[in-house]
């Protein structure tokens, strides 16, 4: 079992202590998680204690073996800020992910009544566009929360999400990058798993590798319903996760 996306500092709500850390680590060994990776949203880069990540980096034969990552919003002309923030963290993985079109945050609750003053089908076309992009980048270990668009529950009606999705299956496999399995859409308005199961089907079919993420922004979220992401998984055929170490792929026996 392994948790490739948890947030200490969440978004800015919480300090990086040893204190805090460790309720993080204690939830994940209550689970039987092996591997954590802790991934600050690159907004909160400056807050990450390196001293403190290096020393749980540094703890063999331990559990969770701790990881360290990065969630970077991708935008075009960030591709080399990104390059820099990845090699002074010293990362295992980095996750691309998309959360603003043209500056707009359309998964931020104070910003939904954005979607009221847009066509979803040309939401959806545009978010998808940007995915491509950033997978394209190959900057990235991880695509985070691949349909994030649905966080509402908006739903193109001229093209099916599949078809969104379909023109990235081979850029992904190309790059060897992987896609997280992300159980935070159970908890949002959306109420299912990023990506729909339909989606990870066509994962599997084009061969791109998955992780496990809960996108947890405090302690009692680690884990959660990483259970659902296990069957997923196996329903859509994987065997075999990705877990990350120095950026180099590992994989682990589902």
């Amino acid at each position: 079992m392994l948790d490739y996306h948890v947030h200490v500092v969440a978004h800015g709500e919480y300090e990086y202590t040893r204190e805090w850390v460790e309720r993080y680590l204690e939830a994940a060994r209550a689970q039987g998680i092996e591997e954590l990776g802790l991934v600050e949203h690159d907004e909160f880069a400056h807050r990450i204690d390196r001293g403190l990540l290096a020393g749980l980096r540094q703890r063999p034969g331990l559990s969770p073996q701790v990881r360290a990552g990065l969630e970077c919003e991708y935008l075009p002309g960030r591709e080399e800020e990104i390059r820099r923030l990845g090699r002074e963290l010293d990362c295992d993985f980095l996750i691309g992910s998309v959360h603003f079109l043209d500056g707009w945050p359309f998964d931020h609750p104070d910003h939904v009544h954005g979607w009221d003053l847009r066509d979803v089908d040309e939401v959806y076309a545009a978010y998808y566009r940007m995915v491509a992009a950033a997978a394209t980048s190959r900057l990235f270990d991880v695509i985070g929360h691949l349909d994030l668009v649905k966080i509402w529950g908006h739903r193109p009606r001229r093209r099916s999400e599949l078809e969104h999705v379909r023109p990235l299956l081979g850029v992904l496999r190309q790059a060897g990058t992987a896609v997280e399995i992300n159980t935070a859409g159970l908890r949002k308005p959306v109420g299912e798993i990023y990506p729909a199961q339909v989606l990870l089907e066509a994962l599997f079919e084009a061969s791109v590798p998955v992780t496990l993420a809960s996108d947890a922004h405090r302690p009692d979220d680690v884990g959660a319903d990483l259970g659902a992401a296990v069957v997923a998984a196996r329903r859509a055929g994987y065997r075999r996760v990705m877990g990350f170490v120095g950026r180099r792929a590992r994989e682990r026996v589902l």
